[in-house]
């Protein structure tokens, strides 16, 4: 059956090809009378050509960017959407990308969710991973969307693995205890600081020694949050004298090695150390649910716990650092006995 006028043709070429029907349509003719052909794509069999063809004359795209390719788009994505994200988001997705290779060099328009499913059920790896690859897409998508080269986005039906469910286990008193009675050992303090900052593992070790203020009594970090970004933690007055040793100590950051910055890595191999010696099973971040928990139980404003942890909180406005609100968060603090 002949198709109308101006529609389009599905054609067989010659040949062994993988795709044998070119799908294409009239733009015009050439001085001899000649048709002059833009092809809008290739495909195994007539059937899926003349779906593609119907799909086309349907809501018609843009043949060139069609051909951008899956690394293609993320270059250019890359190059103008990821600099407008955080570092630690930009390496997350930029990782995510590597596990996407068998869609590199496919056609943008023709990656599907399947093709995209298969690169988050292949990775082999845990739900951190599975969850960057699937953001990495939807950010991918909703870029292609954008320059046209799709009209659909695929990404919103993928899943990954879920979080799983952790159990935050406090330090009691007495392992508090313990971890005094080797205040002494090399990266106990950092262990302590934890207990007595509420500083995520991440913050700690981004601390450098021109954040911690002696005379106020302060150090001033984080980062993950707006409300916990540069927010001020007063130093507990059992915790000065080790954050005044590791001042003394020198170089650029507060809990480096030899001055520099430690990975988070690394760090676990020393915190391990210690967990094993004082046969404790905890994680940095149990610190940090400690250090609130305590907090509360010691009766603390809820008000300074927020400002203290980087908590969004409804009581807690502008952020504003007066005097009386520094000498606030410090009562607060103090009550951690």
């Amino acid at each position: 059956m002949k198709n109308p006028n101006g529609y389009g043709t599905v054609a067989k070429l010659s040949g062994n090809r993988r795709n044998p029907y070119v799908v294409r349509k009239t733009r015009g003719f050439n001085d001899k009378g000649h048709p002059i052909y833009e092809t809008i794509g290739y495909y195994p069999t007539r059937e899926a050509g003349m779906i593609a063809l119907a799909q086309f004359n349907n809501e018609p795209w843009d043949v060139d960017k069609a051909k951008t390719t899956f690394a293609e788009l993320f270059d250019l994505w890359k190059e103008k959407k990821a600099v407008k994200l955080g570092m630690s988001n930009q390496q997350s997705l930029f990782s995510a990308y590597q596990h996407c290779k068998p869609l590199h060099k496919m056609k943008y328009k023709a990656v599907k969710s399947f093709h995209m499913q298969d690169c988050i059920d292949g990775c082999n790896k845990g739900y951190s991973t599975q969850g960057a690859i699937k953001n990495l897409l939807r950010h991918l998508d909703r870029f292609a969307l954008e320059l046209d080269i799709v009209s659909r986005c695929y990404s919103d039906l993928l899943t990954s693995a879920p979080i799983p469910d952790t159990n935050k286990t406090p330090f009691t008193d007495e392992a508090i205890n313990q971890i005094w009675g080797v205040a002494d050992t090399p990266w106990a303090d950092s262990v302590l600081a934890f207990l007595y900052t509420g500083f995520r593992i991440s913050e700690l070790l981004d601390l450098r020694i021109a954040s911690v203020d002696l005379q106020q009594g302060t150090i001033q970090g984080g980062t993950k949050t707006r409300a916990g970004k540069d927010r001020i933690v007063p130093i507990h007055s059992k915790i000065l004298p080790l954050i005044q040793k590791r001042v003394q100590g020198g170089g650029d950051y507060l809990f480096g090695q030899d001055g520099k910055k430690i990975s988070k890595g690394t760090y676990y191999k020393f915190w391990n150390e210690i967990m094993e010696a004082l046969t404790l099973e905890h994680t940095p971040h149990e610190c940090r649910h400690t250090f609130r928990s305590r907090l509360d139980s010691a009766g603390a404003n809820k008000r300074c716990i927020d400002l203290i942890m980087g908590h969004k909180s409804k009581d807690v406005g502008e952020r504003v650092y007066t005097h009386k609100t520094i000498e606030e968060l410090r009562e607060a603090v103090e009550l951690l006995d």
